[in-house]
């Protein structure tokens, strides 16, 4: 309720804010005027007054003159705001770009720093907890070439700083599986910790679940584990294929099935590139590959695996395909039907995987004990403690998304249990601190 009236109280400052990719059209005060309505009293008819025809047009005219006026001035209006939005994101890119050289200004609580200045993920210790860690986003987007999460890209957008704050539960997740590869740190470092090869991250919208865990795949892939072909093809490569059953060959992509062949075999010392190659290539046999290769990955001992997977829920409800039952009706597909999720979805195995839920995606609600997931690998990751809403507070701050007369330590706590520590909500109130 208090979230309520707070937004309630803020919407008409919120409203005047627009988004920059929309600001920087030239169509923008013309969609946005064209978006509203205005109302207007039909004019009265003449016959039933029995007025003066001409009177009425008279104010017809009027009117009509009016409203065209109210329209050019909101015209005028949205343009204003634009043109202003526009220059206040200039003018504080100028004054974070001056801010750089007043190292000053990286001061986090308690004058603990601000940033960290360790360059890799792998050598993030204890001490960098509650730090923000520099990015380069073109290395970012060479490293993840899958996509990057979109909270992340949210926080580089409006903190206009490639950065993220090193929390203690990714640190907790890196340490699980580095564990698993590393035995004697396991028994030096350990203090008791049970290690889990599958776990399923679980927590309330906006904690942080898909950043945490491309930053898991980005530590992996910087230790050189494996991965599929559009980052290390190297690695691939030098791995030979050790199951040479044919393929099956399903339909193709717009062309059905082939008539002559059913199943294709892989030629003797082929490797996992080689089989990578085989699906993007005939596809025919690219569900078939797919599934193959989950099966040759499980049989790798020389090199760490670790299959990654996010929105790992909407593995366990149905999708969006239907199959015709009759020319009037269909049934929908359940996704343990689908040949590449029954392929990987289980994690009754020894292999190391980690799946991340989405509760963004209306999948609906999943039971507690899910198929195929070991009973303790479910881990609650969580949101913004106390302590990392003061230095992202802080964060926010040195980024000039707070103003500096208007920040004070009752005033973010007010924000962040307010929240309830959703990082994207913070993100949102904390301008608004008067």
């Amino acid at each position: 309720m208090l979230r309520s009236l707070l937004r309630s109280a803020v919407a008409p400052a919120k409203a005047t804010l627009i988004p920059t990719t929309i600001a920087a059209t030239n169509s923008t005060a013309y969609y946005l005027t064209s978006s509203r309505t205005f109302a207007s009293k039909k004019a009265k008819s003449a016959a039933s007054k029995g007025g003066n025809k001409s009177q009425l047009k008279s104010k017809s005219d009027g009117k009509s003159k009016s409203k065209q006026e109210d329209v050019v001035a909101s015209s005028s209006s949205v343009e204003d705001a634009v043109h202003d939005l526009i220059s206040d994101e200039r003018n504080r890119r100028r004054l974070l770009d001056e801010d750089e050289r007043d190292k000053s200004l990286d001061v986090g609580p308690n004058g603990r720093p601000l940033f960290t200045s360790v360059n890799s993920l792998s050598e993030l210790g204890r001490k960098d907890a509650s730090t923000y860690m520099k990015f380069s986003r073109k290395k970012l987007e060479e490293v993840l070439p899958e996509r990057l999460p979109v909270g992340m890209v949210k926080e580089f957008e409006e903190s206009m700083r490639d950065s993220l704050l090193v929390r203690h539960s990714f640190l907790d997740l890196r340490d699980n599986f580095r564990r698993i590869v590393d035995p004697p740190l396991q028994s030096s470092n350990s203090k008791g910790l049970t290690v889990h090869k599958q776990i399923v991250l679980d927590g309330p919208v906006s904690c942080g679940k898909s950043i945490a865990l491309a930053m898991l795949v980005h530590w992996a892939r910087d230790e050189g584990w494996l991965d599929f072909l559009k980052y290390n093809e190297s690695y691939l490569m030098k791995l030979p294929c050790k199951i040479f059953d044919p393929i099956p060959l399903g339909e193709g992509a717009g062309v059905g099935r082939m008539k002559d062949a059913d199943s294709m075999a892989m030629p003797e010392g082929s490797t996992l590139y080689d089989l990578v190659q085989t699906g993007i290539t005939t596809t025919h046999a690219s569900v078939g590959v797919v599934v193959r290769l989950r099966e040759e990955l499980s049989l790798v001992k020389d090199i760490p695996v670790l299959i990654a997977v996010d929105q790992y829920n909407s593995w366990f409800t149905f999708t969006e395909f239907e199959e015709p039952v009759t020319v009037r009706s269909s049934r929908p597909i359940h996704a343990k039907e689908v040949a590449t999720v029954n392929a990987f979805r289980s994690m009754m195995h020894d292999n190391m995987m980690v799946g991340a839920f989405s509760h963004s995606t209306a999948v609906g609600k999943l039971r507690k004990d899910l198929p195929d997931v070991p009973t303790n690998a479910r881990v609650m990751f969580p949101r913004y403690s106390l302590d990392e809403a003061a230095v992202v507070s802080h964060y926010y701050l040195r980024q000039r998304l707070i103003r500096r007369e208007a920040f004070s330590e009752e005033g973010w706590k007010k924000l962040y249990y307010l929240a309830n520590g959703n990082g994207s909500e913070m993100r949102w109130l904390l301008p608004f601190m008067r």
